[in-house]
């Protein structure tokens, strides 16, 4: 295999299935209502205008409906507008670069609160010789709800250049893209917005989280099964964690695409301080150097 196929290969994985946290999907088999049960019934008004909060594109315009939403409520202690995580990617014993996850702001999305969760990934020096990446995501991440409302992709890996848009219509329970619209389940989630999420729930070991992925234009279920308790040292510290592992299951067959598995504190904050991917090629690595503005007890 050619050095640059090497690298085209470990960015893949790095980018898609650890910085992305793409999951595997499986069957959810669980439906839930996008509306608290209050008494109220939604109130729907059609509003066709220039899409600012869905920036497809010059003079695209979309078909939004401005409704009294009442999304479901998540507690969330695990992170706050300040965070950033800093990690070191390691290809075997080779360092390829760095990725960033940080919580820049709150804004505002289809007149909802939203976090602004920006994640960016950076080749070396080496390795950008060959291969150079810098690539960027964002997910609009419902303060409330802890659900994505949009979600923007900017790729640049050697000469090949994509930006993705991404919005989530939860009161309709649509995904619409510049290619086209899918019907989504309630509160389905990005491929980053499904990180955060897990971080808010209770995981208890022998347990699984379920939550439904929105990705390349398909809704795929996951679940993320809670293996263990274990104390990592990274370069960032020495840290108590609970060991994840996402499963993958696609129209009723497994398909498992390479083994990864995140370490997650054992506190509130549920911070990933260790991501592991096993492939073909050896095993990608990301391990937290440096944490900032995290939730503290």
């Amino acid at each position: 295999m050619k050095v640059k196929q090497i690298i085209l290969t470990l960015w893949t994985v790095v980018t898609v299935q650890i910085l992305s946290f793409l999951w595997a999907p499986i069957s959810q088999g669980q439906t839930l209502s996008p509306f608290t049960s209050n008494g109220n019934n939604k109130v729907v008004v059609s509003d066709s205008s220039k899409a600012a909060d869905a920036n497809l594109g010059l003079n695209d315009t979309v078909t939004l409906e401005k409704t009294i939403y009442y999304p479901r409520r998540i507690p969330n202690s695990s992170f706050r507008v300040g965070e950033k995580l800093t990690f070191l990617i390691r290809w075997g014993p080779l360092h390829a670069g760095t990725a960033v996850m940080e919580i820049p702001e709150i804004t505002r999305v289809q007149n909802r609160k939203v976090y602004r969760v920006v994640s960016r990934a950076e080749s070396n020096s080496f390795f950008s010789t060959f291969y150079k990446v810098r690539d960027r995501a964002e997910s609009f991440i419902d303060i409330e709800g802890i659900f994505s409302w949009r979600f923007e992709k900017h790729l640049r890996e050697g000469k090949f250049k994509a930006d993705v848009i991404e919005i989530y219509d939860q009161k309709r329970n649509l995904v619409i893209t510049r290619k086209d619209t899918v019907q989504a389940p309630p509160f389905v989630q990005d491929v980053l917005s499904a990180l955060y999420y897990v971080r808010t729930q209770d995981l208890i070991v022998g347990t699984s989280i379920a939550v439904d992925n929105y990705a390349s234009g398909k809704i795929y279920p996951l679940e993320v099964k809670v293996l263990r308790r274990e104390r990592v040292k990274v370069p960032a510290g020495v840290f108590d964690c609970i060991v994840v592992k996402p499963i993958l299951k696609s129209t009723g067959i497994f398909q498992q695409k390479g083994s990864l598995k995140v370490w997650l504190t054992d506190d509130r904050r549920r911070m990933p301080v260790l991501m592991k991917s096993e492939i073909v090629i050896g095993s990608i690595v990301a391990e937290l150097t440096d944490y900032k503005g995290v939730v503290t007890d």
